[in-house]
């Protein structure tokens, strides 16, 4: 399997869009990327402008020579429902989060709204919450529908295990984990490599409790223990905290002693 980051908040982006090659299929997963109206009451900067338009084009580039495309919810850096959808969802199939179904008002409407101007071009369209797909030696497993983040109120996502004899789960927008069935889905598939997108720490304290925050920490030390984890990406949510280092050193100390890789995309 071969695993590629396109467009990371490490990288430069809001997204966390992933190129996945495995023996028998090329998945593309939400292909969408945005930047942040205002962080740390600064507009996005010329130079991360330009860097979303980058990372838009080579998410086109890797649509191309995809067979698989997944949604795992309808925030737009998850997915992008205006520019080149012929380039990224013409004569594929496209596995998306169930658009009536678990989720709240604002996704619910974004999704009818893309699947509108999708409808003839996927070659097959599927929901995908808790289903299992397989494709010669790659089985595509998605979890039930999770919380985006530790309760409805931004509806939910999906969560992906991708098996064709390595093990890659990615978690899309948990948040955490902070939450049993989150944490649940991770473990009991055992991944080799996980793409975690991390606490929402950067909100701490209005957005996102403390106790969800300790509630994350012992859960990834959960993982670690459990997972025969060669390495573990935190990414997205967890990026945008100036202090994601010292927030949960708890778990870097751990992986350290389990001998589990632990990086930011960054340095790839």
């Amino acid at each position: 399997m071969n695993i590629i980051p396109l467009a990371f908040e490490s990288l430069g982006t809001r997204s966390m869009c992933t190129f996945v090659k495995t023996k028998n299929v090329n998945i593309l997963i939400d292909p969408g990327v945005s930047l942040a109206p205002s962080r740390y009451r600064l507009p996005p900067h010329p130079k991360e402008i330009n860097r979303q338009k980058q990372q838009w084009s080579k998410i086109v580039e890797y649509a191309k020579k995809s067979d698989i495309i997944i949604i795992t919810h309808y925030h737009y850096d998850h997915h992008n429902p205006e520019d080149n959808l012929n380039e990224v969802y013409k004569g594929k199939t496209v596995f998306i989060k169930h658009p009536d179904e678990n989720i709240n008002i604002s996704q619910k409407k974004r999704a009818k709204y893309f699947l509108q101007k999708i409808k003839t071009l996927p070659k097959q369209l599927e929901y995908s919450d808790s289903k299992e797909f397989v494709f010669e030696d790659t089985k595509i497993t998605f979890s039930p529908p999770v919380f985006h983040g530790t309760n409805s109120r931004l509806g939910y996502v999906t969560e992906i295990l991708i098996d064709d004899g390595y093990k890659f789960i990615y978690t899309s927008d948990i948040e955490g984990p902070a939450l049993k069935d989150q944490t649940d889905f991770i473990i009991n598939n055992k991944p080799n490599l996980l793409i975690l997108d991390g606490p929402l720490s950067y909100m701490l304290g209005y957005r996102y409790s403390y106790e969800a925050l300790e509630d994350s920490i012992k859960n990834i030390i959960k993982i670690i223990l459990s997972c025969p984890l060669d390495a573990l990406i935190i990414e997205h949510h967890f990026l945008r905290d100036l202090k994601w280092k010292e927030r949960i050193s708890e778990v870097f100390e751990m992986a350290e002693k389990k001998n589990v890789k632990y990086k930011l995309l960054l340095i790839l």
